[in-house]
This record gives C-alpha cells, structure tokens and sequence, in this order.
C-alpha cells in the first residue's frame, strides 16, 4: 500500500509524541463491508486529533470570533498503510512539518495499539484566513510563537512521512 520510497516511522517512535486521541477500541458501528474500519472513519479521527492541537494553539471559537481569523484547509492527503480492524485499540498523534506566516503543514498519525502498526497518516496545509474578506492573512505574533511551541513538543529524529507532493508554497 504504501510506496516503497516513502519511510515510515515504526509504531514505538510514533507512539513517544505525545497522543492526542485515544486509546479508543474501534465500535461496531465503523464496520465497513469489508469487515474492518471503514475509511470515513479514519479521516475523522485524524482530524479530531489535529483540531485538538489547532485548539491548544489557540485557534479556538473565542479566536475566530475576537480576531476574525481563522484556518482553511488547503489541501490534504490520506494514505492507509495497515489494516485496522473492529475491536482493536487506535490512538492518533499529531506532528508539526512546517509554516510559514500563513501556512501550516501537519501530519496526523493514527495507530493500531493492538497490532503496533501505523494503520493511516493524513497529511494537511490549512491557511490562515481572514473570515471577514475570506482572504489569506499573516499569523499574529503570538499565534505563530503558540504554533512554534506546538511544533517543537512533537519534534522528533525520524523523518515525517508525507506524500512529497505537498506542503508549504513560499
């Protein structure tokens, strides 16, 4: 599934970054008809994971409505790289990549605790955004120093696994 240039961590570098979701046991209800997690699922949890670390950079209701800014979404890729199945336990973790003054680049990371694989990375740019004129908008100082902070707790010596065909356009 996954190509054969592309280095992924192992599950006990991936699981030393500070987790964001989880452990959660995969319900019943994520069954797809395949007889394993269905691939919506994946998506959502990925993205719980990383809006928790938007919120604790301060990206928040109280943000958008006080500043009127707040983040787009500019592209993402998912790549599944292990099966995931009902009944086994997933936690997701979150790294920094990159940004720039209106960018930001992460990948979330979701884990099968029970097999110690990494089951599915979703990789994302979102732009800071003025939500009055829907424009792109440089970070505040204090949102990129938060953003910086957020970037270097989830800094590792291993090489992020993204697609290659994104990022940061500067």
């Amino acid at each position: 599934m996954t190509s054969s240039t592309t280095i992924l961590p192992d599950y006990q570098q991936v699981v030393r970054l500070p987790r964001e979701l989880g452990p959660l046991t995969v319900p019943e209800s994520f069954r797809d008809e395949n007889d394993h997690m269905n691939i919506k699922h994946y998506f959502d949890l990925c993205v719980e994971a990383a809006g928790k670390v938007f919120e604790r950079v301060g990206i928040t209701d109280e943000y958008r409505a006080s500043r009127g800014v707040g983040f787009f979404t500019a592209e993402h890729h998912i790549r599944y790289h292990a099966e995931t199945r009902i009944g086994e336990q997933i936690s997701v973790y979150v790294r920094g990549v990159d940004r720039s003054d209106k960018v930001v680049h992460v990948v979330a990371m979701l884990v099968n605790d029970t097999t110690q694989r990494l089951s599915c990375t979703l990789e994302v740019t979102a732009i800071h955004v003025d939500l009055r004129t829907r424009s792109v908008t440089p970070f505040a100082a204090d949102t990129a120093a938060a953003i910086d902070h957020e970037f270097a707790l989830s800094d590792a010596d291993w090489p992020v696994p993204i697609c290659g065909a994104m990022g940061i356009r500067r």
